[in-house]
């Protein structure tokens, strides 16, 4: 069965959450990824949502936070003040799922302008990267994405670099892990600088490069993602096709 870039980026991304219990879900790559991760490798992933749902098992991607399907759906429904306040900011929830407009090299976050154009804005993308146990990003590769400076930093990665987030006082790990439709990036341990760790079948590592904004280094050894099983396509298909 063939396959699509994004498909391949969302497959992945879906994943990355094999393991988790908690996942607070951002809207876009984000949910489609967290939606089909419940589908397929993590069936008891109890997806949350900024709008107060906790436990949401829409039957169609949602089409932002205030989605009617997400509340009735839901495990719980909560007030916004206590979604932060008593789950989020607390560090219950294990991790966050969010997308960007613009990346650096850190992991830095902007979604609110780029140039002169306005974007949607923070949300509760500030939080979510600050207090949940890890955060994952999804976004797919290119010099307009992958930047030497951000615009305007939205969401804090790893700031500048080790003990940043200790010094600012932000309770997570923060990124661990930003999958696009190119490989897989992840902070390295001694600068927390993100580099290539994981190549998608048929990419090179000089293809990443040529649309990354900085000077990307590459892990001692790169991996290759497996490509979508069958099953997992057909789910990511069926999932779009009741949008």
């Amino acid at each position: 069965m063939q396959w699509t870039a994004d498909e391949l980026m969302e497959v992945n991304a879906a994943r990355a959450l094999a393991g988790a219990r908690t996942c607070f879900v951002g809207i876009g790559l984000p949910s489609t990824a967290a939606n089909l991760a419940r589908r397929t490798v993590n069936r008891h992933l109890v997806l949350i949502y900024e709008s107060g749902a906790i436990g949401a098992k829409p039957g169609r991607l949602p089409l932002s936070i205030g989605d009617g399907e997400l509340a009735e759906t839901a495990d719980a429904v909560v007030s916004v003040p206590e979604m932060f306040n008593y789950w989020l900011q607390a560090g219950r929830i294990d991790v966050g799922f969010l997308g960007a407009a613009q990346l650096d090299r850190f992991a830095n976050i902007n979604t609110t302008v780029v140039g002169k154009t306005r974007l949607p804005g923070a949300g509760g993308a500030p939080e979510i990267a600050a207090s949940c146990g890890e955060v994952l990003i999804v976004v797919r590769h290119s010099l307009r994405a992958f930047v030497a400076e951000l615009d305007f930093v939205t969401s804090v990665g790893h700031g500048s670099g080790p003990g940043d987030r200790t010094r600012l006082g932000l309770r997570g790990r923060g990124p661990t892990a930003v999958i696009t439709d190119l490989g897989v990036l992840r902070p390295d341990p001694a600068t927390a600088e993100l580099v290539l760790t994981a190549l998608h079948p048929g990419v090179t590592a000089e293809q990443v490069r040529a649309v990354t904004g900085w000077e990307l280094k590459t892990a001692d050894a790169v991996t290759t993602t497996a490509e979508p099983t069958e099953a997992e396509l057909r789910v990511l298909r069926a999932l779009k096709e009741t949008s």
